[in-house]
């Protein structure tokens, strides 16, 4: 039996099958359709010549919902909450991102629902959970009359005060609006993040109503059509904290997947980093849209429980992944004599304008063309071919005239003006978390990634960078060695001294119980389910919490002592306050089958170069003689010394000239960082 699995990215479809009787593998990759993505997966499957009856398992990934949000493409949306509290949503904190502290033209991200699509409803829980005021039930159906009808909203977020602590009131209203408009989607807080902290829930809610209907057709319409196409199994979603989630539950709360796709590629990251024996990596993956880095440290890639995508926060889990709006697809454009990158892209229709399918407006991936770093007629094994030309004449009219620079000069801004902004986002979780980048392995992967990987490497200083064996599929073989979790969590804010050892065991063994019956549902012995048990803490008096592994604790003290070795770690420091709990969080896990790392079948040794052509080099400054070798010609152990490009079907590796790379005994490429800056 086979399993598959999907990744649905900006601008390509990758499709990888591992047979769990032979170990074998296929991949294949096709181009995005973005006016129908479930065209581009089935296509995908075509390539690989499937027989859906004999799968198994689907694994798929998607940026659908994170694409939506960062091209602000997601459904009209609209908000009910408490009277008077409408505005929490855009008063959001008053603190700057530390990005933007000294930004003096600094502006706050428009939020993603209006003023005149938020509307406050009588009726109040307090603190405690109890009701003070009765939700007034007529209010609700005639703020979502509004909402839908006289506003067009096609999803709302309903998030009250305190619901985290009394759900009623959010689900009454939420059947209130189902019961009125069936079409129109719901999504409620309590559901998604039954956590304190009004502004950040309702941000969260926002972004689970704005994908929702998006993901919802998306999901139905696939599984009608691998339905027709024989298969009957489970069909499972990449969640952004690592992990999968049934179709289903995926549709319930979408913003569990934004970072779906990304999500793979960590998994993955963490996988060859444990076969290779390197602990710590830097994960980036650049596709045709974003740039998403994270940082596996001593093995384990960096969870967290809130994120932000463009400054607005999700309670959600998810891989301290941060996301920019650059990636190869990205459009290059000039603002007020500014040359910028993103955060829209082009696509993969009409794609960059080297793909020659209309597309009008520079991108990344037409800039390393121009630079000489692609094969015009190597894209996809010499199936699609790229017009440099039209590529050229494009950076010259819409950057380099209005720059008053070079062709030259203005390709090699947008890869630095790209560079720059992941530098950027790679030392936010990294150098601003007491990490220094130069102790760690740059693993990028994604049809960009290779390309781009050198020069992260270069502005880091990062001594080493390994390129994946499979670089612009590697988010879906990543899925494949994803196992289903579900993670569950509980607000107890106590200090630690005044904590009951029985009541704390009472309320993880009541989530552990929630937690396996999800896996139960899945098809999951609940004795095979892993669990893991985390406490959120702070010294009492804080704002911001760490996680504290609560698995085998036995008492107060033992948990103080845990909560300071954590604190050390991360701050450098511990404090004579006492210590408080604020939450209590269990993930479990059921194993699936994966795939091993294999050494692959050595060719002869080959290391001679099967073409040369000019490019730039961003250590000699200038376009000089590249070196060209095909992947599949080089053996392991064998040296490329850069100015090199090697070349595969669906990616270029770039070695410039004060770098050299070899291959490893799994295939890697792994090229030294080179002299930096």
């Amino acid at each position: 039996m086979k399993r598959l699995a999907v990744d649905i990215g900006g601008t390509f479809v990758d499709a990888i099958t591992f047979d769990r009787v032979s170990g074998e593998l296929e991949i294949e990759k096709t181009s995005t359709t973005p006016s129908d993505p479930t065209e581009g997966v089935m296509d995908s499957i075509d390539q690989l010549d499937l027989d859906l009856e004999a799968v198994e398992a689907f694994v798929h990934g998607t940026t659908l919902g994170l694409n939506a949000f960062l091209e602000r493409e997601g459904a009209t949306t609209g908000i009910i909450t408490n009277e008077g509290f409408r505005d929490v949503y855009e008063i959001g904190r008053t603190n700057l991102e530390p990005g933007s502290m000294y930004d003096l033209h600094y502006r706050k991200p428009d939020p993603l629902v209006p003023r005149r699509r938020r509307k406050g409803v009588p009726g109040r829980i307090d603190v405690d959970g109890e009701v003070t005021e009765p939700l007034d039930e007529q209010a609700v159906v005639e703020a979502a009359r509004d909402l839908v009808e006289e506003r067009g909203a096609e999803s709302i977020a309903v998030c009250f005060l305190h619901a985290y602590r009394n759900q009623s009131h959010e689900r009454r209203a939420a059947e209130l609006v189902r019961e009125a408009y069936p079409d129109v989607s719901v999504s409620i807080s309590s559901d998604i993040a039954a956590e304190y902290r009004e502004y950040e829930r309702t941000s969260t809610a926002v972004f689970d109503a704005y994908i929702k209907p998006i993901f919802e057709n998306y999901v139905d319409e696939l599984d009608r059509r691998l339905g027709e196409r024989g298969f009957d199994e489970a069909f499972y979603v990449t969640r952004s904290g690592g992990g999968t989630l049934s179709a289903a539950s995926a549709t319930r709360t979408p913003v569990q997947t934004i970072l779906s796709g990304p999500a793979g590629g960590i998994i993955g990251a963490s996988a060859v980093g444990d076969a290779t024996g390197r602990s710590n990596l830097i994960a980036v993956d650049i596709g045709g849209t974003s740039t998403d880095a994270c940082v596996i440290e001593d093995g384990t890639p960096a969870i967290q429980y809130e994120a932000g995508l463009e400054h607005l926060p999700m309670m959600i889990p998810v891989y301290d992944i941060r996301t920019i709006g650059a990636g190869g697809g990205s459009i290059a454009w000039v603002d007020s004599g500014l040359l910028k990158v993103g955060p829209n892209s082009a696509g993969a229709d009409p794609g960059p304008i080297c793909y020659d399918r209309g597309g009008d407006r520079p991108t990344v991936t037409d800039a390393a063309l121009a630079l000489g770093y692609i094969n015009p007629d190597g894209l996809l094994g010499g199936e699609m071919r790229l017009d440099a030309s039209s590529a050229v004449d494009g950076i010259e009219r819409e950057l380099a005239d209005p720059l008053g620079t070079s062709v030259r000069e203005a390709a090699t801004g947008v890869l630095e003006v790209t560079t720059a902004k992941a530098v950027g986002a790679i030392r936010e979780i990294t150098v601003e978390r007491g990490l220094d980048p130069r102790e760690f392995t740059l693993a990028p992967f994604g049809g960009a990634g290779p390309l781009l990987g050198a020069l992260f490497a270069r502005e880091l200083d990062i001594p080493e960078v390994m390129v994946p064996r499979a670089p612009s599929v590697f988010s879906a073989w990543g899925m494949l060695m994803a196992d289903v979790v579900y993670d569950v969590s509980e607000m107890y804010i106590e200090v630690v001294d005044e904590l009951e050892e029985s009541v704390l065991d009472s309320k993880f063994e009541t989530l552990e119980a929630e937690a396996l019956d999800a896996l139960e549902r899945e098809g999951f012995d609940r004795e095979d389910g892993r669990l893991e048990r985390t406490l959120e803490m702070r010294y009492f008096g804080q704002e911001h919490t760490v996680d504290v592994p609560a698995d085998g604790v036995v008492g107060p003290s033992e948990l103080s002592e845990r909560f300071e070795r954590v604190h050390r770690d991360r701050y450098g420091h511990t404090m004579d306050d006492p210590a408080e709990v604020v939450s209590l969080r269990v993930r479990a896990t059921g194993r699936n089958d994966k795939p091993t790392l294999e050494t692959p079948d050595a060719p002869e040794p080959d290391a001679e170069p099967v073409d040369r052509r000019d490019a730039y080099c961003f250590a000699a400054g200038e376009m000089i003689g590249f070196d060209v070798y095909e992947r599949s010609r080089l053996a392991p152990g064998e040296t490329v010394s850069g100015p090199a490009v090697v070349e595969q079907p669906t990616t270029t590796t770039v070695v410039h000239s004060d770098q050299t790379a070899v291959l490893d005994e799994f295939g890697n490429i792994v090229v030294d960082g080179g002299d930096g800056r």
